[in-house]
Formats: structure tokens, C-alpha cells, sequence
């Protein structure tokens, strides 16, 4: 086989790192995602190499003559060469010393068996090494096979070590569209999070939203492993019936899934953008446990949106601290069948320039709302009510901003008005008028100040008299 890199200065500095090894009586293999994805047909982006036969201070001072580096971890765990994608390390012993995915002492071992290193890595399809100096592939546990078999396996019992695995695995069945291994599930099932870093499980959901081809494969696998409990927000969700009238997919877990499932059609290649309502698809539903009720023959969950705020946001708090994020999700899962309810009621311009203000983008919200849609089974991929929504948002310029005020601080200046406690209120007035309509540029907008601003006046002299 061969290793595909296309961009030509990672693949002249793999050369040049080849040789620098080689001449030195060292040994030099591409391994984990670079191969794998080579096998998969994936252009390879990025390059982890494993250096076998040297001592870190010997590689170090070897990579040092042709490039600039840096060192990451203890005992050199890994070298970076600045301005390219590509880590170095050498073969690592890692023994636990303490919980969660830090816990570990790491010492490398230049004289480490191929065999033994991959043993330590997390799935067979990660485990594989491509010897740059022969062309062969080590792959000593089956990791093409499982590839072509489409499987996620685990590599050794030292899998159970990195409670991150289980979540490493979620993401990882999601994105290659790959069936776990019944004995893999088992084995996760009997791992624990140990106090997980915060900012390291949300790395891992993010690959999820932003790279799985199928997201539906990563959530049932946490289902599968026992670590929906961990998640609380999502665990409500199954078993929690829907009204087969509306949704004859079945729970609000079988729905969310193929809302997520249909989600990586929404996707526009902003990472931002894509994290936000991917999360929003993720969460959308989030209020139906705590409202849904059967009532005149039907099951409903009047008021799910709105519901859905709260564990929304105490979902996300569990990964991150991004306050933006957070408020930027938690709008788009309040307002997610706005759509369709403006579309139904033939809603007029201020009604959707209010939800513009509330949501602030237009075009994220039916991206969620298309999502939804497609996530009851139904064959048509016609959405009208999010058509004409964004047609009408681009038409009123406000299908990717909130509505920028005509009426600003120095203009209420200018008319003579100082800094003061009527200030806020008449800007907010003009601003309510401007969503309804009734200002449109700024001329209008400064009459309407002006008035606004001798009603404050004469209001002010009749309370003094």
C-alpha cells in the first residue's frame, strides 16, 4: 500500500524525517488516523510518526538540525514541528497513577516492540503502523479487516485504562459508520468517566457533530455502553412516547436520531456555525419528557420548546463554559417550530423580524427545522414553511443578523438628549417600532425619537406640577 499525502511540504518533511531517522539507525512508521484514513481512500492532512531505535535526546537533537519544534508531555511524549501538522513521538510506557484521562505516568521506550506499541492504542482500525522505510504495513490486530467489515473494535485489555475511549468510540462509530463489537460495548460498560476533563469530552462530541456521517451510530453506542446515564438530558428522552399520527418513527430517541442522522445535509463547512445547530438538532427535543401528556387521544407535549431550555443548557454546562454557545443553542431549540407556525399563520414582517432578534440567525433555525422534519421518516425532502421563511428573512435582510438598530445612542445625543434614565427606554421604544414597521430609515427614526422625547418631557413637567 501506499500513504496518500497530498499537500507537498507535509510530504517533503515526512521524506526529510525519514531520512534524518534512517541514517541514524532508526526506525520510522506513520500510525493511528493517517493510515487509516489512507486506507479508506481519505487524503491524508496530518501525520503522526512513532520513532523506534532512538533516545528522545538523540531525536530531539536530530529533528532540531532541519526544523523548528516543540516538546509536549513528560520525557518527550511527543515533538510538534512548527507550521505543519506533523507529531513525533517515540514508543510510550504508560502505567496509571491517578483517575481520568490524565491519570497516567508516561516514559518512553525507544526499544518497544512495534506489536506492543500498537497493543496500547485504542481500536484495531488506529492500531496499524506503515513503515516508511520498507512500504509494509504492521497491522497486528486486524484493523483492516475491520475497516472493510465496517467494525470498531477494541484493541487489547488495556483499552479499559482511558476512560475517554468510551467516548473516543462514540464519535469514532459516528464517523466511519462503523457496528461496535459486542465484547468493545461489554468492556466500556464496565468503565466509568473518573472525573473526565470537561474540555476533553466536548473535544470528542464535537467530532461527533461536526465529522459523523452517521451521528445516530456514536448515540446508540452510548445508549449500548451504559453512558446515556451520564447524560441525563439525553437518557429522558427514550422511551418517552410521541403520537404515531405525528411521528410514527417512534420515541423522541428513535426521532432525535434520525434528526441527527439527516443533520449532516445541513452542514455549510463553518465549524461555528455547523457546532451551533448541530447541538440545537442534538437538543431540540429536550423538553418533550417534561411535558409530553396524553390527552383527547393523543399524546402531546404542549410547550416543549420553551421546556427545552433548561436541560439544554444543563447539557452543554457538562462540556463547556461557553456562555455564547450555550445562549446561541438554547434560542434555536426554543424557537425550533417557529417555521412552521409563522409559515401557517402567513405571519407578517415584524413577526419575523422579532424572531430574528430572538434567534439571531434566520438561516440556522430552519437548518434545525429541516433537520426535524426529515427526522419523522418521511420520504419528501420539500420544506415550504422553511423556504418561505428564508425568503422573507432575505427580503427583510435579517436571514443571517439580527435587525441592526436605526436608532443609536448619538443620534438621541444629537437631538439634545443627555446620557440618562430616559435614554435606554426611548431607544428601546425605537427599536420596538422599527421591528413593527413603522420606521424604516432613519428619518422616520428621528421623528419618532423626537416625539418619544417630548412625551418624556411633558410627562416629566405634569409629574412636577
Amino acid at each position: 500500500m501506499d500513504i496518500d499525502i497530498q499537500n507537498p511540504q507535509l510530504r517533503e518533511a515526512a521524506a526529510q524525517i525519514r531520512e534524518l531517522i534512517a541514517q541514524n539507525n532508526g526506525k520510522t512508521l506513520l500510525v493511528g488516523g493517517c493510515v487509516r484514513d489512507s486506507i479508506l481512500g481519505v487524503p491524508v492532512k496530518d501525520l503522526d510518526l512513532e520513532v523506534y531505535g532512538l533516545s528522545p535526546q538523540k531525536l530531539k537533537s536530530l529533528l532540531e538540525s532541519r526544523f523548528k519544534v516543540s516538546l509536549v508531555g513528560e520525557a518527550f511524549g511527543v515533538i510538534k514541528i512548527h507550521g505543519l501538522p506533523v507529531d513525533i513521538a517515540l514508543p510510550r510506557r504508560e502505567s496509571k497513577a491517578a483517575l481520568g484521562h490524565k491519570g497516567f505516568e508516561v516514559m518512553s521506550d525507544p526499544a518497544m516492540s512495534v506489536r506492543e506499541a500498537a497493543s496500547r492504542r485504542d481500536f484495531t482500525v488506529n492500531a496499524m503502523a506503515f513503515d516508511l522505510d520498507t512500504g509494509d504495513l504492521h497491522d497486528y490486530f486486524g484493523g483492516e479487516k475491520d475497516l472493510g467489515d465496517n467494525v470498531l473494535r477494541h484493541t487489547s485489555e488495556k483499552f479499559v485504562e482511558d476512560p475517554l475511549r468510551v467516548l473516543r468510540g462514540m464519535q469514532f462509530a459516528a464517523r466511519f459508520d462503523l457496528t461496535p463489537d459486542p465484547e468493545t460495548v461489554r468492556l466500556c460498560a464496565t468503565i466509568q468517566p473518573e472525573g473526565l476533563a470537561s474540555e476533553r469530552i466536548f473535544e470528542e462530541w464535537k467530532k461527533l457533530v461536526l465529522h459523523g456521517t452517521c451521528p445516530s451510530r456514536g448515540l446508540a453506542f452510548l445508549k449500548d455502553t451504559g453512558w446515556l446515564q451520564y447524560y441525563p438530558e439525553l437518557e429522558t428522552m427514550v422511551g418517552c412516547e410521541q403520537d404515531p399520527e405525528w411521528h410514527p418513527e417512534g420515541d423522541v430517541w428513535t426521532h432525535t436520531l434520525m434528526c441527527m442522522d439527516a443533520f449532516p445535509e445541513e452542514r455549510v463547512d463553518d465549524e461555528r456555525e455547523d457546532l451551533i445547530v448541530g447541538l440545537a438538532v442534538l437538543c431540540h427535543d429536550l423538553g418533550k419528557p417534561l411535558t409530553s401528556e396524553y390527552k383527547d387521544g393523543h399524546i402531546r407535549s404542549m410547550g416543549h420548546s420553551e421546556s427545552g431550555k433548561a436541560p439544554t443548557r444543563s447539557f452543554l454546562s457538562r462540556m463547556s463554559n461557553q456562555d455564547d454557545l450555550s445562549d446561541a443553542v438554547t434560542a434555536l431549540v426554543t424557537n425550533h417550530m417557529r417555521p412552521t407556525e409563522l409559515h401557517n399563520s402567513d405571519a407578517g414582517d415584524s413577526a419575523i423580524r422579532r424572531l430574528a432578534r430572538r434567534v439571531g440567525r434566520i438561516d440556522r433555525l430552519v437548518r434545525v427545522a429541516r433537520a426535524d422534519k426529515k427526522g419523522i421518516g418521511n420520504t419528501d425532502p420539500g420544506f415550504p414553511a422553511g423556504d418561505w421563511l428564508l425568503k422573507r428573512a432575505l427580503e427583510l435582510k435579517v436571514q443571517d443578523s439580527v435587525p441592526k438598530p436605526v436608532v443609536m445612542g448619538r443620534h438621541l445625543i444629537e437631538l439634545g438628549l443627555a446620557p440618562g434614565p430616559d435614554f435606554g427606554p426611548i431607544l428601546d421604544a425605537c427599536y420596538e417600532a422599527q421591528l413593527d414597521g413603522t420606521i424604516t430609515h432613519l428619518d422616520e427614526g428621528i421623528n419618532h425619537a423626537r416625539q418619544l422625547m417630548a412625551n418624556t418631557c411633558s410627562l416629566g413637567k405634569q409629574g412636577e406640577t
